[in-house]
């Protein structure tokens, strides 16, 4: 081979130039074609993590009554419309009074009637005990007969009897009379109690008939303590304690955040499209107004809580088994390494980390090869294959 080489120096230069050139160019195309890893990472975070059961709910005043008419009649005024603030015995309404107005005066009058009779029969009673006194007298003296005696205290007791069952029916009169002055006094309609008239379900004109059920007229609600109603699949049930943590926002301002307390879970579901729902109930108080009734409000109830810790997303923490948990980092030579850590709570989509890492710590999440991102691209640059 040496020989060879002295003997022909120039094609032997050539050789070992394009030998050279063979070599660079497959050390090229070996470092194109092994892909570069990229990897995805994410940064350990201070922050909140909180464990949720999430619900919609609906508004509804917490204390309010419903208005109704206990008398019939014609409504011929309305004193407040929707929204007007009424105070408790602020008159609200009227109903035509004739026919309570007619039955209270031939109540009057049948209880003047009888109240003429009773004199009549008291004087009739002062006739039949002066006749009964002389009866006696004679009876004594043996100078009148044993019929008139008896006929003349019969005539006394009945006319006693008869001014007693007259007082009997003077009093049954009275107490009917102030019954239908009641339902006089029924015609005009007050406030029971102060509050917001939120409704109403009668208008002028209208013919009320309170024979048979009693028509409401409007409801008047309490709109400073507001309480949201929620339905509470019976997944999630299980979870919920009374006095635990609630918060809700409502859809038309979400930024705006209300926190309050469960009050109970009723004991009776509900069940719609074969799902079982539970109703859950907590108060807020409405100083503000802002709350109206039948608003929607996103509902979270705090399961678990952790303030201020660390965490990571829920994809960058793998669990190594029972109470273990592990992550992935890039140590100073850029090789991956296995860390375990100390996991607390996680609300499925964040994870708190309580031991392991520190806060500004990259962790990794995935990886992605840029070699096969920039082969893809170049075969998109070309287009289409057509053979």
């Amino acid at each position: 081979m040496a020989t060879w080489i002295r003997r022909y120096p120039k094609t032997a230069g050539v050789l070992l130039i394009m030998l050279l050139l063979m070599l660079v160019t497959g050390w090229r195309w070996g470092m194109a074609s092994s892909p570069q890893i990229q990897w995805q990472t994410v940064t350990v975070e201070r922050g909140d993590v909180e464990e949720l059961v999430t619900a919609l709910g609906t508004l509804e005043p917490s204390d309010y009554v419903d208005v109704g008419a206990q008398v019939s009649g014609q409504l011929t005024r309305l004193h407040v419309a929707v929204g007007d603030r009424v105070e408790e015995g602020q008159l609200l309404a009227e109903i035509d009074a004739s026919v309570q107005q007619s039955k209270v005066d031939a109540g009057l009058a049948e209880l003047e009637s009888l109240r003429a009779q009773r004199d009549q029969r008291k004087a009739e009673l002062e006739l039949a005990r002066l006749q009964f006194q002389r009866q006696q007298r004679l009876h004594d003296a043996r100078a009148t007969s044993e019929d008139a005696f008896q006929s003349a205290r019969s005539a006394l007791a009945v006319t006693q009897a008869q001014i007693k069952v007259l007082d009997a029916q003077v009093r049954q009169k009275q107490a009917a009379i102030a019954g239908d002055q009641t339902s006089l006094g029924y015609a005009r309609i007050y406030a029971p109690r102060t509050g917001t008239v939120v409704s109403i379900e009668a208008r002028e004109g209208q013919t009320l008939n309170a024979n048979q059920t009693t028509p409401t007229l409007m409801r008047i609600a309490d709109l400073s303590v507001m309480t949201v109603s929620t339905q509470v699949s019976e997944a999630d049930v299980d979870r919920l304690q009374k006095g635990m943590s609630v918060y809700f926002n409502t859809l038309g301002n979400s930024k705006l955040r209300y926190d309050s307390a469960l009050r109970q879970v009723l004991p009776t579901p509900e069940v719609v499209n074969n799902v079982v729902l539970y109703t859950a109930e907590f108060d807020i108080a409405n100083t503000e107004q802002r709350l109206m009734s039948g608003m929607t409000a996103q509902v979270f109830f705090v399961v678990q809580s952790a303030r201020d810790v660390l965490n990571l997303p829920v994809a960058a923490v793998k669990q190594a088994g029972r109470e273990q948990w592990q992550v992935q980092i890039l140590d100073s030579r850029g090789k991956v390494q296995q860390q375990s850590v100390k996991a607390g709570i996680s609300n499925r989509v964040r994870i708190a980390i309580l031991e392991g890492l520190a806060e500004g710590d990259s962790v990794i999440v995935g990886q992605s090869s840029a070699a096969s991102a920039a082969d893809g691209e170049q075969r998109r640059s070309r287009g289409p294959r057509l053979f």
